[in-house]
């Protein structure tokens, strides 16, 4: 076995800010990354969340700011220290303070700061359990608390005692009879995060209250749900929220329904859209309180269908489209200040943009320029929202309610990346598939020089439903390849979102086929198009459906590649059916389950064409992974071994589907690289 751990804090610390230089990976785990843009009600201030890097302690470390909105080259403040680890600002109705999430002992909690920063923070609920996430009502004399208990247990003291009994147990079996046992990276103990209410008085916080009670399900979703699936009425008296009732078909089943339930809890939930049997989310009342605006999928058991913004009438309880001609699947909606306007993001032509859609025509207007709009906020005075590209990491900016001139707010990163050079990026098209146009992008390396030729990293993108977006990556950062002296070459294959939905349908049940002509004829185009790419020095690199097709490749394109990478790839669709938790996505891609439909999960098999692998190949997997176990990772590694090819196996014991921790990803992308390195160079 190498011992490849490494010293990899000294070389944070000797090339970190260091004079001129290529971006690396130094830079790219120390960097601060902003999120969760929160406007005032004034629309004076914002509020965000930014993630420092304790590399020492390898992790990341959350803090909220507070940025002056109204004031030219204004300096952000910071209005948390470290120690509580702060997430999620949130506004006070009158602008006084802003609540957040922190650390206070063992659990995540409630607190309050006053926006003037002249007192310290303080811990508004002392409960027994973490608060997941929470949601004030308009007028602030209500918050909603998303906790996870046990549904059987009559307060929050007895789901703290069962957790406390298991922990103090010697016995570490766990009995399970339904699915799911674990989800994405975290074993079931049974708990369920549920919806409850309390009153503020003040800066206190009554008693939390259940409003969930009898629903078998998460309020918000798991893994990533978050404050956008609940909400208040305008007046405070009912709360919309989505979820999907798990049973026992919960692992199958992308049947979110959206729900109405009294604020005080004087009558039981009820299911506004149970008509439709495909996932209905993210609920958000008019300004009125008469509209119930929300996202609908129509196709059942199908996740990375369009999401069509419906509008409900809850008197005659009957729902529209609003834009059923935008060939676009928005995320979470926003309403402006007028209630004539709707705001989402979607992907859009290898860009993720701001939109606005007029709620009578459903016209969608681009508000936002080239790059990736990461969160965003509608105040008093217009929108603030977060945007990263290929080549910056988010910044805050401002814009008009209806577009206009954008107004930078934010550089937190610019003297981190003073001296770090960065490759430039060009896009491409080409004739793939069916003749249809299918688009990709290429980065120059770092000091390029157009009489030389480099060599290529050939990156694949995962979903399969995504898309190589021009956005800033904490893992699949192409400036890393970049500054390590390789051209990067992407195609947003069919399948890719931000092209229409008929376009990311076309890979559902063809996995290895109009994907794979895509990849081939858009290295074709490439290497026509862009004289410095060196056809004879390669490597082929994917993570999730990347990964998948990496192994794919392996037994069906071989020629051009000196080296291949797989992260966390599908190697045996057949054991996939049976290991992943989330089936449904399995089930719809191979056109129905593995015991009815066992030829559409042989027919683009990796497993089956080992006999033709050749090219030397890195396999990373996370044993964390429980979307694809790392049991298919090892698989693909005895493989290659079995089969003499020159191989290597990067194991993470305690990472994800993803590899977060710094330390880890430094050592990720120097084992990569240095992959890369040995068979191009």
């Amino acid at each position: 076995m190498k011992v490849i751990f490494g010293l990899v804090s000294a070389a944070i610390a000797v090339n970190a800010f260091a004079a001129s230089h290529p971006f690396n990976v130094q830079d790219l785990v120390m960097l601060d990354r902003a999120s969760d843009p929160q406007v005032s009600p004034d629309g004076k201030w914002v509020a965000y969340q930014m993630r420092e890097t304790d590399y020492a302690a390898n992790k990341g470390v959350n803090a909220i700011w507070l940025l002056d909105a109204s004031a030219k080259n204004a300096q952000p403040v910071r209005l948390t220290d470290k120690e509580l680890n702060a997430t999620s600002p949130r506004w006070s109705a009158d602008g006084a303070n802003v609540y957040f999430l922190g650390k206070s002992g063992e659990t995540m909690q409630l607190f309050a700061r006053a926006a003037d920063a002249k007192s310290a923070p303080k811990a508004v609920t002392q409960l027994p359990v973490d608060v997941n996430n929470f949601k004030f009502s308009s007028d602030g004399k209500r918050v909603l608390l998303s906790l996870d208990v046990f549904t059987d247990c009559a307060d929050l003291e007895c789901t703290k005692k069962r957790l406390d009994d298991k922990t103090k147990s010697k016995a570490s079996g766990m009995l399970f009879d339904k699915l799911f046992i674990r989800h994405w990276d975290t074993w079931s103990d049974g708990r369920r995060s549920q919806l409850f209410i309390a009153d503020v008085s003040g800066a206190a916080i009554g008693t939390p209250r259940l409003l969930s009670r009898g629903i078998d399900g998460d309020i918000p979703s798991k893994p990533f749900g978050d404050d956008s699936e609940y909400a208040f009425s305008p007046d405070g008296t009912t709360v919309y929220f989505d979820v999907r009732i798990a049973g026992r078909s919960e692992p199958w089943s992308t049947n979110f329904d959206v729900y109405s339930v009294p604020a005080d809890g004087s009558a039981a939930p009820k299911n506004l859209t149970a008509s439709n049997q495909a996932w209905d989310a993210y609920p958000l009342p008019s300004a009125d309180g008469k509209t119930l605006y929300y996202l609908a999928m129509k196709r059942p058991t199908f996740e990375a269908d369009r999401f069509g913004i419906m509008a409900l009438d809850l008197a005659s309880g009957k729902a529209h489209e609003i834009d059923p001609q935008w060939d676009r699947s928005p995320g979470g909606l926003q309403l402006s200040t007028s209630g004539k306007v709707l705001y989402a993001t979607a992907d859009d032509n290898g860009q993720h943009p701001l939109f606005a859609i007029d709620i009578t025509s459903g016209k969608a207007s681009k508000l936002t320029g080239p790059g990736n709009v990461a969160g965003f906020s509608v105040g008093k005075n217009g929108i603030v929202f977060a945007r990263d590209t290929l080549k910056s990491p988010d910044d805050l900016f401002a814009i008009g309610a209806d577009g206009g001139k954008e107004t930078q707010l934010t550089h937190l990163n610019a003297q981190r990346l003073a001296d770090a050079r960065m490759g430039d990026v060009e896009w491409y098209s080409f004739n793939g598939a069916k003749g249809e146009e299918v688009h990709g992008y290429v980065v120059k390396p770092v000091d390029f020089d157009k009489r030389k030729k480099y060599p290529v990293a050939f990156l694949i993108h995962g979903g399969p439903q995504g898309s190589w977006v021009n956005d800033f990556h904490y893992r699949w950062n192409p400036q890393t390849y970049a500054g390590a002296g390789f051209a990067v070459v992407t195609v947003d294959f069919h399948g890719s979102t931000g092209y229409g939905q008929a376009f990311t349908d076309a890979i559902s049940g063809d996995w290895g086929g109009a994907p794979l002509e895509d990849l081939q004829k858009g290295w074709a185009a490439a290497l026509q198009k862009y004289a410095f790419l060196d056809a004879d020095r390669a490597c082929a690199l994917g993570a999730s459906y990347g990964g998948y097709m990496i192994y794919w490749i392996a037994g069906n394109w071989t020629q051009p590649w000196k080296c291949l990478v797989a992260h966390d790839g599908v190697f045996d669709n057949r054991a996939m059916a049976y290991s992943t938790e989330e089936l449904w996505f399995d089930e719809w891609e191979n056109k129905g389950t593995q015991w009815e439909k066992p030829e559409n999960y042989e027919r683009f098999n990796p497993l089956n064409h080992v006999k033709d692998w050749r090219v030397p190949i890195l396999v990373v997997h996370g044993e964390k992974d429980y979307r694809i176990p790392s049991a298919q990772g090892i698989a693909a590694f005895t493989a290659a071994q079995r089969r003499g090819i020159p191989s290597e196996f990067l194991d993470f014991p305690d990472e994800n589907h993803w590899v977060l921790k710094p330390q880890n990803s430094v050592l990720w992308h120097d084992t990569v690289i240095g992959w890369l390195n040995k068979y191009t160079k």
